[in-house]
């Protein structure tokens, strides 16, 4: 998946993507209750607005393609 989200990132240069290894950050699993890997979370405005959870690209893009559209 990090390929894939290296993809998004270009696409969509005015989102920013950050890759988490919840191992070396475990206070920021904790915060965010990840449990399992992959797990995506959308944040607006310092706000979780959106958590998927498993390696499904096409649903990754459908969600930040939703939030894209609500930002215009």
């Amino acid at each position: 998946m990090n390929s894939y989200v290296e993809e998004l990132a270009m696409n969509y240069q005015d989102i920013l993507f950050l890759l988490v290894d919840v191992d070396e950050v475990k206070e920021v699993a904790s915060k965010m209750e990840v449990k399992a890997m992959p797990t995506f979370i959308i944040i607006k405005d310092g706000t979780p607005v959106d958590k998927m959870v498993g390696a499904n690209p096409e649903e990754i893009k459908k969600r930040i393609e939703a939030l894209v559209h609500r930002s215009i």
